[in-house]
Parts: structure tokens; C-alpha cells; sequence
């Protein structure tokens, strides 16, 4: 069989040139950069002028000459779609900050400006009685806000030269990008030092944020600069680096976890920062069972509170029935992992052969057995253990060699109060989880996980034994939840049935672990961690939304699986399975040459 080559056909003299790829708007492309440029410098500019007359807004933008509150996100937003124009452009030294080559980073950012800006005057307007209480530099910024949103509406899908199959190929395959992976060991590790710098900055900010208002606006600013950081491609590199560092990302993670309480001035910041942790062990304990083994867990919660319960009857509390007796706080621990060992153990050797929804309900059931019956076990309609609805208040703080959790302490010049010693705790602990769970996951147990997650039957017929395998993700789940759940009882004084249910207007609960978990990207360890945080974070911050809570996540679940079904973090194999072959975030399939597979219409 001969091979046959195809030269290109030639073009004829006479042919029309294509015409240049427009946008929505019929303005030419210098115009529309000179807008978005203009526009991001103006909207910044504008946080320097006062945007209402009273103080009686929170965050006080009545100063002239000096940013405040809300105006802190437009100049953020503002500055960034400048510099991302200025790439746009060719700037040596700034073609960095768009990688892909694309536009869309510049609509994004433009349309975070616009919206967190906007959302500041209408809030204004709302709050204060109407428009009336506007001052000029208000106007100002409602109309700066609007200028770069009409130049990245003009600017064409590509960029120049671009077409719309070399965007994929940036996009769908990030080698296709350029990555500093040939840059020195220490330029790799330094960039990493400031991404997880930029990262506990603006986390920090997020916790301290006063008031609703403020904290709405700081979510529209980091949706939109992330999400712009993504269609740049700039994410795509940096996981480049974080999987030729992978140690050192891990480390220097840590390292800003533990400099946190260092940041906060208010003890009340470090107890949401020791409950995140809390939440997110439990959701990375539950991302080994539906995230790598697939079991769907409705009632996972219950384990936290079978530690809990453990860590409150042996650590001395004058409530708890063994009140003569007080475990060493590792041995509490211990005792707390072990009892949820057992409990994951009795519930899955019976129920684990069920798959799907029919497991699903049989775990809800244990939840609701596990609250109902430590509700009932206060000496009248059951034995007395728990103290019933009263719980076992009073837990004693932990004391290691002298060091009291209880009280503040002087650490180089810094005061760190009850919870921040908790947290510096929960940060330790978080380190063993995270250890445990990626020593299991690259192992040949995880393995087996996935196999089973991916195709019960394959697996079996290829010889793993599925019982056994889901018996392990339920029991190692389980004792990662007791574990979290021996801090959580110290932290909180005393443990009470009420929180351990399978939905509630706060976590923890079992619907808010799994909706962390399926938020932030199943089968990834950053992914739980986030998704507890911004799930711990959203009722705490948006308190007018307590009522409104679950079906505010429910929408919010709704719209990620419709636009990012993989989760926020997604995991690779994860993300090839919800997408589509030829879409923007997923390469095409490939033979074994690497060359494009032959598609039977072009067979």
C-alpha cells in the first residue's frame, strides 16, 4: 500500500482575504484595549474618591484620598484588568500574566470590577434610602466600571493571529503552554513561596472580613480573578509546578496554616480557622470514600460524633459517666479513632454489599440510628451514657507538659489565644490526615479504590476482592472522622446530639461534608479543604442567609454541576470523565503515536 501525501491548495490570486475576527461590539481592536485600559485605570482611580456622604455604610467610603471597605475589591479589580491589558499588549516582562494568548482573562476581570462595584452602589442606595446619598466619585466609579466591560465586549473570542484551534490546543493540553519547568530548582520554589503567600493573604482577608457586605464583594472579586486566572492558563502552569515540587508545595502549605494565628489580632478569626480545619479533616476522611472508592455516605457525620462522644466520657469532664477517669489527650485520641474504627467496621461489613442508592439510604439510616440513640441514652429511655439531649458539657482543656490550650500564651511577641493553640493542634493533626490520605491513595489499596469506584465488576473479574476493599475506605474514613472529632469536643467544651444530622442550617452535617467534598473535587486533597472552607465560611459571614442556607448551596451545587462538574479543584481523571472530547479543558483523544485518532466520518 503506497502513502499518499496531500500538498496545501494554493489560494487563488484574486481570492478576498478573511476579515478580522471582531467581538460582540463593532469596534476596532486598538479601540477596544484602549477602553479596557482606560477603563481599569479609571475604575481604580475612583476608589480614591468618596462614594457617599455618611459613615452610616459599612466600611466608611466617605474618605477622599484614601480607599475603604468595598473600594479595597474595585481598586484590586481595576488594577488587575490593567495589567492584564498591558500583557495584552506585548509589555516585556508582563506576557507572563497570559500564557494562552487569549482575551477572556480580560472580560473576566473587567466583569468582576463591574459587578463588585455596581454591587457596592447598589448596596448603598439600598441600605442608606436611595440614590441620593451617592457623592461624585460614586457616579465616577458606576460609569469607570463600565467602560472595560464595553472593550472586552469587543474584542474577538482569539486574539490575534490566534485561531480558535490553537486556543484549544493551549487549553486542552497544558504542555502546550509555556511553563518555567526548565527555570532553576529555587526560581520554582520561590514562585511557589509567593503563590502560597498571595494564598494566605487573601484567605486571611476573607475570614477578617466585619461585615456581609464586604465579604459578598470579596467572593465576586476572587470568583471572577481566579476564574480569569484559569482561561489565562496561568493555574495550568502553576500545577505544572506543584507537580515537580510536590513536597515543597505540601510543606510550605503547612507553613502557611501554621502562620495564620500569627495574622489575627481577634481569637474569634482563629475559631473559625480551628473549625474549618475540623471540617475539612472530616471531608478529606469522606473524600476515601466517595471520592477515590465511590461509596455514596449519607451519614458519615456520625463518625465525628462517635470520637467526639469517646473524647468527652474518658478526658475527666464531672458530666461524663466515667468522670474518674482522664486520658492523656493522645490517648483520647487514640481511644476516640478506635471507637469510630469499629463503629465504620459493624456498619460496613453488613451494608457494603449493597452499591448505590440502596448503600446511600442504609447510611442514612446509621446517622439517624447514631443522633437518635446518643439522644436517648440518658438514664430514663435508655442506659445512661451520653446525658441524653444535655450532652456532656464541661470538657476539661488539654494540658502537654505545662502548656495549658486554655489559656493565652506569649509566643515571639505574639499573643495566641485558646482557640489559636487548638488550631496550631488541628494544623498538626490535619498533617497526619493528609499523610494517611496520600500514602493510601498512591498505594495499591488506592488503587483498588479507583478500580472500584470506576467499574465494580472489571475489578472484580481482575481479582480484587470489592468487599473488602470498600470495608477498608469505610473503617480508614472513619477513623480519620474520630480523630478530627476527639479536637472537635476540646474545642467546643462539650458535645451535644443536635449537630450530628444529615442537614442543618450550619456544619457540621452530613450534607454539608458531602457537598464540601463534591465542591471543592473528589479524589483531591486541596479540594475537600476548600470546599470546607467556603462552606464553613458562607453561614458564618452571610448571616442573613441562615434560613435560606441550604437552598442557597443547593443553587449553588446546581450551576457548578452544570459549568464545572469535577469540582473546583478538579482531579484529572475526574475531569476526563465529565467532559466531552474536544472540549476547551479536555484533550482529544490520542493514538498511540500521539497523533489524532481517525474519526469514522474521516475513515
Amino acid at each position: 500500500m503506497t502513502e499518499t501525501t496531500k500538498t496545501p491548495a494554493t489560494p487563488p490570486a484574486n481570492a478576498v482575504p478573511a476579515p478580522a475576527p471582531r467581538g460582540l461590539l463593532p469596534l476596532p481592536l486598538a479601540a477596544a484595549r484602549a477602553l479596557l485600559l482606560a477603563g481599569g485605570t479609571a475604575t481604580a482611580a475612583s476608589t480614591f474618591l468618596a462614594w457617599t456622604w455618611t459613615s452610616k455604610f459599612p466600611g466608611d467610603l466617605t474618605v477622599t484620598g484614601y480607599p475603604g471597605g468595598l473600594q479595597w475589591l474595585t481598586f484590586t479589580a481595576g488594577v488587575l484588568t490593567a495589567l492584564l491589558t498591558l500583557a495584552s499588549y506585548g509589555i516585556r516582562g508582563l506576557g507572563w500574566l497570559l500564557p494562552a494568548r487569549n482575551n477572556a482573562p480580560l472580560f473576566l476581570t473587567a466583569l468582576g470590577g463591574f459587578g463588585v462595584t455596581w454591587y457596592t452602589i447598589i448596596s448603598i442606595s439600598a441600605e442608606l434610602g436611595g440614590l441620593a446619598n451617592l457623592e461624585p466619585g460614586g457616579w465616577v466609579a458606576a460609569v469607570a466600571s463600565v467602560v472595560p466591560v464595553i472593550g472586552a465586549l469587543a474584542l474577538p473570542e482569539e486574539s490575534a493571529g490566534k485561531t480558535k484551534e490553537t486556543l484549544k490546543a493551549y487549553i486542552a493540553k497544558p504542555e502546550n503552554i509555556p511553563a518555567p519547568h526548565t527555570a532553576p530548582g529555587w526560581v520554582q520554589r520561590l514562585v511557589i513561596t509567593a503563590v502560597t503567600l498571595i494564598g494566605l493573604g487573601v484567605f486571611t482577608y476573607g475570614i477578617d472580613t466585619e461585615y456581609g457586605e464586604l465579604f459578598i464583594g470579596y467572593l465576586i472579586v476572587v470568583i471572577f480573578a481566579v476564574w480569569a486566572l484559569h482561561t489565562a492558563g496561568l493555574l495550568d502552569r502553576f500545577s505544572r509546578l506543584v507537580a515537580a515540587n510536590r513536597s515543597f508545595t505540601l510543606a510550605m502549605g503547612f507553613v502557611a496554616a501554621i502562620l495564620f494565628p500569627f495574622t489575627q489580632t481577634d481569637d474569634h478569626y482563629a475559631n473559625i480557622g480551628v473549625n474549618i480545619l475540623i471540617f475539612g479533616t472530616v471531608a478529606l476522611g469522606l473524600n476515601i470514600v466517595v471520592g477515590l472508592a465511590g461509596l455514596l455516605d449519607l451519614g458519615y457525620v456520625a463518625f465525628l460524633g462517635v470520637g467526639a462522644y469517646t473524647a468527652a466520657l474518658v478526658s475527666g469532664s464531672e458530666f461524663s459517666k466515667f468522670s474518674g477517669v482522664q486520658f492523656p489527650f493522645w490517648a483520647a485520641a487514640l481511644t476516640g479513632a478506635a471507637a469510630s474504627l469499629v463503629f465504620g467496621v459493624l456498619i460496613g461489613a453488613p451494608t457494603l454489599r449493597l452499591r448505590g442508592d440502596y448503600l446511600a439510604i442504609v447510611t442514612l439510616g446509621f446517622g439517624e440510628i447514631f443522633r437518635i440513640a446518643v439522644n436517648n441514652m440518658d438514664g430514663v429511655s435508655g442506659p445512661d451514657i451520653t446525658n441524653g439531649p444535655n450532652g456532656i458539657p464541661s470538657i476539661p482543656d488539654l494540658n502537654f507538659f505545662g502548656f495549658n490550650f486554655g489559656e493565652p500564651h506569649d509566643l515571639g511577641g505574639f499573643t495566641i489565644g485558646r482557640f489559636a493553640n487548638y488550631y496550631l493542634l488541628m494544623v498538626l493533626v490535619m498533617a497526619i490526615v493528609v499523610m494517611v490520605y496520600t500514602r493510601a491513595a498512591d498505594s495499591r489499596i488506592g488503587r483498588s479504590w479507583i478500580a472500584i469506584r470506576e467499574d465494580e465488576t472489571a475489578a472484580t473479574a481482575m481479582g480484587i476482592n470489592g468487599f473488602r476493599v470498600k470495608l477498608i475506605a469505610f473503617a480508614l474514613g472513619a477513623t480519620l472522622a474520630g480523630l478530627a472529632g476527639t479536637v472537635s469536643a476540646h474545642v467546643t467544651y462539650s458535645v451535644v446530639p443536635n449537630p450530628y444530622q444529615f442537614a442543618g442550617a450550619a456544619p457540621p452535617n452530613s450534607a454539608f461534608l458531602l457537598a464540601a467534598v463534591v465542591l471543592g473535587g473528589m479524589g483531591t486533597v486541596a479540594g475537600p479543604l476548600l470546599g470546607a472552607a467556603l462552606l464553613y465560611l458562607l453561614p458564618e459571614k452571610l448571616v442573613f442567609l441562615q434560613d435560606k442556607s441550604l437552598l442557597a448551596f443547593g443553587i449553588a451545587l446546581i450551576l457548578l454541576m452544570r459549568f464545572r462538574p469535577e469540582g473546583i479543584i478538579a482531579n484529572r481523571r475526574r475531569q476526563l470523565e465529565f467532559h466531552e472530547t474536544g472540549q476547551l479543558d479536555v484533550p482529544e483523544q490520542t493514538t498511540l503515536t500521539d497523533e489524532p485518532a481517525v474519526t469514522k466520518a474521516g475513515a
